[in-house]
């Protein structure tokens, strides 16, 4: 181990003792010491929130955000924090779901997409809680709100986007790599046993036969006809003119606007602003879910883990040559 490694270590090291001696210090003078510890050391997220703009309680917006890739790769614990948690989103819709005093919803979506099972279980819960709660959703668009993040984003009642936004990339994508000629280069022999002809297609192993391309491309297609179905019924328009874009291409924020994927340009202020005004919310209080977790691990600012693990061309190098991961349907912009 080279200096520079050392030298983190023993940063790391410093910066967690004081990290948990602080929090300790804070924890005890501040709540039920044993109590709380047990909540930090759960795997369970827990549901805080945050007030924004102050307001009327009983009269209440819920800010969202999607942030990453729509996947579901696990929770944040106290140790380490994933970009996008999947289930930590799902239980906030849960909870909007059966709160009284939201009166209305905020989404910010800066998204490539993601799984097309994770995509449609976050647009179902947006479409139960209009449907039952006859509240009002708004989104705002980031950076990027492509593929699967425009999937979540149709049932809103508005979509404003900036003018470099990137959206659209409506589809479905399927990918593999198929290193059988590598392998042959290299004298690497698979052996398979299989109990139907088709067991190890698109497992990279050997070339996809035009049969059961043919499978995968039917079942792409049936994803698409429910993506656009989608869209028809989110954003109120005609087959026809949903396809004229839905050809996987990526639109600009002003291009989306001309192509009735959203309604106008401006941010997160402008969608806030828009939608008290529409409902009559000026009062309304603005407020945000977090996790118990979110404090902690921002002040521990790493993940301590990758002191005392391999180098990064090393876990790069071992997740390449043990990945099992099988190819999945994805709404997807980019490589995944």
């Amino acid at each position: 181990m080279n200096m520079k490694r050392w030298l983190a270590l023993g940063a790391a090291a410093i910066l967690l003792v004081f990290s948990i001696g602080l929090n300790t210090v804070i924890t005890m003078f501040t709540s039920d010491f044993f109590s709380d510890f047990d909540s930090l050391m759960s795997t369970e997220t827990e549901l805080l929130e945050t007030v924004i703009e102050p307001g009327d309680f009983g009269e209440r917006i819920a800010l969202l955000s999607v942030n990453g890739t729509i996947q579901d790769v696990g929770s944040s614990t106290a140790w380490t924090a994933v970009e996008y948690d999947h289930q930590q989103f799902l239980a906030q819709l849960e909870n909007i779901l059966y709160d009284d005093s939201v009166k209305a919803v905020v989404l910010e979506v800066n998204s490539p997409g993601g799984g097309v099972i994770e995509s449609a279980e976050i647009h179902e819960k947006l479409v139960e809680i209009k449907e039952q709660k006859n509240i009002p959703i708004y989104v705002s668009m980031g950076s990027m709100a492509a593929s699967g993040g425009y999937y979540i984003s149709a049932p809103a009642d508005k979509i404003f986007a900036h003018r470099e936004t990137l959206t659209g990339s409506i589809g479905v994508i399927m990918q593999s790599y198929n290193f059988s000629e590598l392998a042959e280069k290299v004298g690497v022999k698979f052996e398979t046993i299989k109990s139907g002809e088709h067991k190890d297609m698109f497992g990279g192993t050997r070339p996809t036969t035009d049969e059961e391309r043919a499978m995968m491309q039917e079942m792409i297609n049936d994803s698409y006809e429910v993506f656009v179905d989608v869209i028809e019924q989110g954003r109120g328009m005609s087959e026809a003119d949903v396809k004229k874009v839905a050809d996987g291409r990526i639109l600009g924020g002003t291009q989306a606007v001309k192509a009735g994927l959203v309604d106008e340009i401006g941010g997160i202020e402008d969608t806030i602003a828009s939608l008290r005004a529409d409902f009559d919310l000026e009062n309304a209080e603005l407020f945000e879910y977090d996790t118990s977790f979110g404090d902690f691990t921002s002040l521990l600012g790493m993940k301590i883990s990758s002191f005392f693990g391999p180098s990064a061309e090393e876990r790069m190098l071992s997740k390449l040559m043990s990945s099992h991961d099988a190819p999945r349907m994805m709404y997807m912009y980019g490589e995944y």
